[in-house]
């Protein structure tokens, strides 16, 4: 990821035994509490962006997946119903 000069700013009211425990731990690595602070939200961040967006399939349900997308069913009466319904919505807008 590329540094870029940071600008924003975050604040936020904690209690002092988080603080202690977010020090503490900022400590042990070896790290600036900013720093610690920073890495772990943007951790959490990412792992929230990626369970709301990415879609993760077994191996059985990649290859039935799969098979749907090559092989589709016949659209039923009801879906062709409403497909033309749409398509004449559609033509008068």
């Amino acid at each position: 990821m590329a540094h870029t000069a940071a600008t924003a700013r975050l604040e936020a009211r904690i209690s002092p035994e988080l603080h202690s425990m977010l020090k503490r731990a900022a400590e042990l690595q070896g790290r600036t509490l900013t720093d610690f602070v920073v890495s772990a939200v943007q951790d959490a961040a990412q792992r929230a962006i990626e369970q709301a967006t990415v879609i993760r399939l077994s191996l059985a349900d990649q290859e039935c997946f799969a098979q749907a997308l090559l092989s589709p069913p016949e659209p039923t009466p009801a879906l062709k119903r409403a497909f033309a319904r749409r398509s004449a919505l559609l033509r008068t807008e």
